[in-house]
């Protein structure tokens, strides 16, 4: 058995894909929690010990430190652009400009989004930069965690707002399309070992990290390349 903390932003390549074969053709468990990166931390400092932890590159900062992590063993996977879905029977509002995103954010019956995780950080951050922030939270849906593509086709937004990669994990909603120049955020994902992690972990890792995890990565919305690799 193998344990995995990942980040939601992989969650439809790994469920849809990735766990399956790897599982298959080592014929081991694999046991995953997702959750956003800040919750994985939490859980990681009040003593949790993955075998294997896919996070948001710049929490391995402050898990290395604690001797949770194998430094030496991050790879970087990918990166995950922020977009914007609505319901299939809604129109599609023009968000190709910081003033058409505005517009749309403002014209809303409801924004749905997340605190806890990156994209909704930056998303909170970005409607505080754009002047409307207490126009959106007035009427936002805040998703404590999981996928905010739920809001909208349950009726309680109109609009929401995550990674493209965790949009794409709720196939009723329809994907309006990213966040504009000038308003996007990229995270970047990082996989690495924990510090007591078996020798299957370390298979896991490479599997995550090989061409056909790449493949489905990209399937499920996320940027690659491959020659991204971290030092540590």
């Amino acid at each position: 058995m193998i344990t995995l903390f990942s980040a939601l932003s992989v969650k439809k390549a790994l469920d849809d894909v990735l766990l399956h074969a790897f599982e298959k053709k080592h014929a081991v468990e694999v046991d995953v929690t997702f959750d956003p990166t800040t919750l994985l931390v939490e859980k990681i400092r009040d003593g949790a010990k993955p075998d294997v932890v896919i996070a948001v590159s710049s929490a391995f900062a402050g898990l290395t430190p604690a001797g949770a992590i194998t430094p030496d063993s991050r790879v970087v996977l990918a990166k995950s652009g922020i977009g914007i879905a609505t319901a299939p029977e809604l129109d599609s509002p023009d968000i190709g400009t910081v003033d058409t995103l505005r517009t749309a954010l403002t014209s809303a019956r409801s924004v749905a989004y997340s605190r806890s995780g990156a994209s909704g950080i930056h998303f909170a951050r970005l409607i505080q930069d754009l002047g409307v922030a207490d126009e959106v939270n007035a009427r936002a849906t805040i998703v404590e965690k999981g996928f905010t593509a739920l809001a909208v086709t349950d009726g309680r937004a109109d609009l929401a707002v995550q990674q493209i990669s965790e949009l794409k994990f709720v196939p009723q909603a329809r994907i309006v399309g990213p966040l504009p120049d000038g308003a996007q955020h990229y995270s970047e994902l990082s996989i690495a070992l924990g510090c007591a992690a078996p020798p299957e972990a370390a298979d896991l890792l490479r599997f995550l990290s090989g061409p056909e995890a790449k493949v489905a990565y990209r399937d499920a919305g996320l940027v690659t390349d491959d020659s991204s690799r971290a030092r540590g």
